[in-house]
C-alpha cells in the first residue's frame, strides 16, 4: 500500500488543509466583511475556472493535502457549484463549505449524498432586523431555513458569528442557546480588518478573553474542552447543552503556532498566511502552460518559505503598509 505524501513548512508544521474561495462575490454586504457600496469584482476571465480549480485540487490530493474548505465570496452564487463540488468529491478529500446560507437550502440533500464533512454558516445574529443592519440584506429567513435543513440531514453544523461592538451583543447569549437542544457548534470570532476600509476601531473591544470573561458571566459552569489538532478555535461547553461553543482569536493570531492551511483566492493567488499579500498566481502558472509537477513544485517552494506567524507576514506585506483588502477577495 502506498503512504500518503506529507507536506511540511519551513518551521516544521505539516500542511493538510487548503481553503479555496471560489468567488469573490457575495449576495450580501455585511459591515465586517466589505464597504455597503460593496468592491470592486475582478473580471470573470480573471477567476480561477472550475477546470483549473479541479486540476488543483487534482494535484494537492496526491501532495498530501486531507482537507479542503470551500469558500467566496458566498460559494452558491456561482454558477454549477454543485457540478464542481460533484467532481472534487472523486478524490479522497475531506469536504467542508463556509457559506452565508442565503442560496443554500436547496442543495442540502445532495451536500449529504456527496459526503460534505461539515457547513459553517455565518450568522451574526438570531434577530431579523439586526440581521439586516449587519448585511444590508433581507436574507435573514432564506438563512434560518438552511440552518433547519442542515439539522434536518444531520450535516455537522458550525455558526460563525463575528462579535462586533456596537452591532450584535445582544445575540451572544441566544446563539449561545442554539447549543442546548441540537448538536451545533455556535463559535464567535473576533473581528478582523479585512472589511475593504482597514480596521473599524483604534482597538479591538471584543477580543478573546473579553467574549471568553463575558460568557463565564452567564454560564459560570462553562467547561473548557480539548481543542483539535490545529484548531483556530478554543472550545467550551455548558453542562447538559448538546452543542459547544468556540472563540476564534482572528485577529489576536494565538493560533498561528500551529497553522496547517493554505489558501487560494478567487484569482487563484496562493496565500500561506491570512495576512501576507500573496506568493504567486497559481491560475496565471497554470495558463503559461505549467505541467502538474511544475505547479507541484512552486507550491512546496512557497510552503518552505512560510512566514511564522501573521505579525511576521503583516509586517512583510507592502513595505508595513496596513491591511484593507475586503475579506470576499481572500477566502472567508
Amino acid at each position: 500500500m502506498n503512504k500518503k505524501p506529507v507536506l511540511y513548512d519551513n518551521h516544521g508544521r505539516i500542511m493538510n488543509y487548503v481553503r479555496l474561495a471560489v468567488t469573490d462575490r457575495c449576495n450580501l454586504r455585511c459591515f465586517y466583511c466589505m464597504p455597503e457600496e460593496g468592491i470592486k469584482y475582478v473580471a470573470r476571465q480573471e477567476l480561477m475556472s472550475f477546470e483549473e480549480m479541479d486540476r488543483l485540487m487534482y494535484i494537492l490530493s496526491n501532495a498530501g493535502i486531507e482537507k479542503v474548505r470551500i469558500t467566496g465570496g458566498e460559494p452558491f452564487v456561482r454558477r454549477d457549484m454543485m457540478q464542481f463540488l460533484r467532481k472534487i468529491a472523486e478524490y479522497n478529500l475531506q469536504i467542508h463549505i463556509t457559506t452565508n446560507g442565503t442560496l443554500t437550502h436547496q442543495h442540502i440533500p445532495e451536500l449529504k449524498s456527496l459526503g460534505i464533512q461539515s457547513v459553517n454558516l455565518s450568522l451574526d445574529s438570531l434577530d431579523k432586523k439586526r440581521f439586516f443592519e449587519i448585511t444590508r440584506r433581507d436574507e435573514f429567513d432564506n438563512v434560518m431555513k438552511t440552518l433547519e435543513g442542515l439539522l434536518k440531514y444531520d450535516i455537522k453544523t458550525s455558526i460563525n458569528s463575528v462579535v462586533m461592538q456596537g452591532k450584535n451583543e445582544a445575540d451572544m447569549l441566544s446563539l449561545v442557546e442554539l447549543t442546548k437542544n441540537d448538536p451545533i457548534s455556535v463559535r464567535f470570532i473576533e473581528e478582523m480588518p479585512f472589511n475593504g476600509n482597514g480596521s473599524h476601531y483604534e482597538t479591538l473591544h471584543w477580543h478573546y478573553r473579553r467574549i471568553l470573561d463575558f460568557l463565564k458571566s452567564h454560564y459560570p459552569n462553562l467547561e473548557k474542552l480539548q481543542d483539535p489538532p490545529h484548531s483556530t478555535a478554543y472550545h467550551y461547553k455548558i453542562p447538559g447543552y448538546k452543542g459547544k461553543i468556540g472563540i476564534i482569536a482572528a485577529y489576536s493570531r494565538t493560533f498561528c503556532g500551529t497553522c496547517n492551511r493554505l489558501r487560494i483566492t478567487p484569482q487563484g493567488v496562493l496565500k500561506t498566511c491570512l495576512y501576507d499579500t500573496g506568493v504567486f498566481n497559481i491560475k496565471n502558472l497554470m495558463r503559461e502552460g505549467a505541467t502538474d509537477a511544475q505547479v507541484l513544485t512552486a507550491l512546496t517552494d512557497a510552503i518552505g518559505n512560510r512566514a511564522k506567524d501573521g505579525h511576521e507576514a503583516e509586517k512583510s506585506r507592502n513595505f508595513g503598509l496596513p491591511v484593507t483588502e475586503s475579506m470576499t477577495t481572500i477566502g472567508g
